[in-house]
């Protein structure tokens, strides 16, 4: 067993109890074997009885039938028991002699020697005589005259049954609990995951509101009860939740295109006014300051409406696109300050938007830039069923606890701000946006040095094994 199993079975009870199939499952076999086991003690006891009450009949049958036919002759001819009479038999004197038995007790001392030496008139008990080696029931009665003078006692008695003969019954019963336990477990466990069949269905409809947008809504079922009532208040929950995102995305798209259009202006006015001589004016440094801030907000601008593309799940042209001939193509594009290495393996495809992807890369590319020392190394390759692409740089990387931080919007470490103030925090919230888009992930993994941002997509149906 490998330790991913080992562990999943360690797990197995804290996983089946945190859910409510698995609670409810546990509570219904827990109260079932607590009544089971009452009855199972109880019908014991009521067999014990009428056990008990049944030989106790035969028995005092026997000692009347007994009685009634004694007289002068042979005694063990008598005695001798019939059928559906008690299969022990004995006469015996009040000092405890043995005059008369059935064949099976024959050579054996009294049942019940010492209640008939004492005197007894009437004998009713469990007796366990060593030479019998058994426990019995015995019931016995003292008569006043019979062929062998006053005070012989006539005993007629039963074997009990003995410690296997019983050990074997409760074994039978416990098997028959257990079995009865193991059904209404798993009836409850398949009777409660049918009933959570359409919950399930909702869940995961609801699960791929990620990749189909808010737009999509919740099967409702024709039938009534609280699973239709619960898919319509989910959807209209929803309805109210695309509105409000509609009217939110109207607004930054709006206002982005409002301020873009006499913001290029100002930009392009600035850039003309720097042009004009003399270079050495005193205020061009500040005309240049300007238009840096002109540019940065250009390209929050940019940020927020890639951004309302994205969270809109707007319809963009999927194609087959060949990975390791993508970032060549970006790479070749840019003038970096450090050397970029690549690790490009061949037949490497994925099923997206090329622009979107090329966004991707430029965007990690960025990133590996800024802090990079001296080096960046790109990595494409196939692992399993997955596309990876890989962007790592020599830089002083991301601390583990501010992993998952970096891609929050807006959010950006101290040392990022410290190297290029002028960035807008929203480069790696997109490239996640648009890797989970097309049913991938976006991450950052342990390296060894610096940073490095991993990204998985599906591969495309039909790639090449190479």
């Amino acid at each position: 067993m490998t330790t991913e199993q080992r562990e999943a079975v360690r797990r197995w009870p804290t996983r089946l109890m945190s859910s409510v199939r698995g609670r409810a499952t546990v509570i219904t076999v827990g109260v079932s074997a607590v009544i089971l086991l009452l009855l199972f003690v109880l019908l014991l006891l009521l067999v014990r009885d009428f056990t008990l009450n049944r030989d106790r009949r035969t028995l005092e049958r026997t000692v009347e039938r007994v009685v009634y036919d004694l007289r002068p002759g042979d005694p063990d001819q008598m005695i001798v028991p019939r059928p559906g009479e008690a299969p022990w038999v004995q006469v015996v004197t009040p000092e405890g002699k043995v005059v008369a038995a059935s064949s099976e007790l024959r050579g054996h001392p009294s049942l019940a020697g010492t209640d008939v030496r004492r005197g007894k008139l009437l004998i009713d008990g469990r007796y366990c005589p060593e030479a019998l080696g058994d426990c019995a029931w015995v019931f016995g009665l003292r008569l006043r005259d019979s062929p062998w003078g006053p005070g012989a006692v006539v005993m007629a008695g039963t074997p009990l049954p003995g410690k296997p003969t019983m050990a074997g019954l409760v074994a039978s019963a416990l098997l028959v609990l257990a079995g009865l336990l193991f059904l209404i477990g798993w009836w409850t466990w398949y009777t409660i995951g049918r009933v959570f069949v359409p919950v399930d269905q909702i869940r995961a409809q609801m699960a791929d509101f990620s990749a189909l947008g808010l737009g999509h809504r919740i099967p409702v079922s024709e039938t009534s009860g609280e699973l239709r009532s619960l898919a319509e208040t989910v959807n209209s929950t929803l309805d109210r939740l695309e509105d409000a995102r509609v009217r939110e995305r109207r607004f930054v798209s709006d206002a982005s295109h409002d301020l873009r259009n006499p913001l290029s202006g100002l930009q392009m006015q600035l850039e003309l006014a720097l042009e004009e001589p003399p270079d050495s004016a005193d205020w061009k440094p500040m005309v240049r300051s300007a238009l840096g801030d002109a540019r940065r907000l250009n390209d929050i601008l940019v940020d927020l409406l890639a951004l309302s593309k994205l969270d809109s799940r707007a319809p963009a042209e999927v194609e087959t696109v060949d990975l390791a001939a993508l970032a060549r193509r970006e790479i070749g594009r840019r003038e970096p300050r450090v050397t970029i290495e690549t690790r490009l393996g061949p037949g490497v495809t994925v099923r997206a938007n090329r622009v979107r992807l090329a966004r991707v890369l430029g965007n990690l590319l960025s990133n590996a830039e800024r802090h990079a020392e001296s080096r960046i190394e790109v990595v494409v390759l196939r692992d399993g069923d997955d596309a990876v692409l890989e962007v790592l740089d020599d830089g002083s990387g991301v601390p583990e606890d501010a992993r998952e931080r970096v891609f929050e919007r807006f959010s950006r470490l101290p040392e990022s701000r410290a190297r290029d103030p002028q960035g807008t925090g929203l480069g790696l919230p997109i490239a996640r946006e648009i890797a989970e888009i097309y049913g991938g992930s976006l991450r950052i993994a342990d390296s060894p040095r610096g940073a490095r941002f991993v990204m998985r997509l599906p591969l495309a149906s039909g790639s090449p094994e190479l």
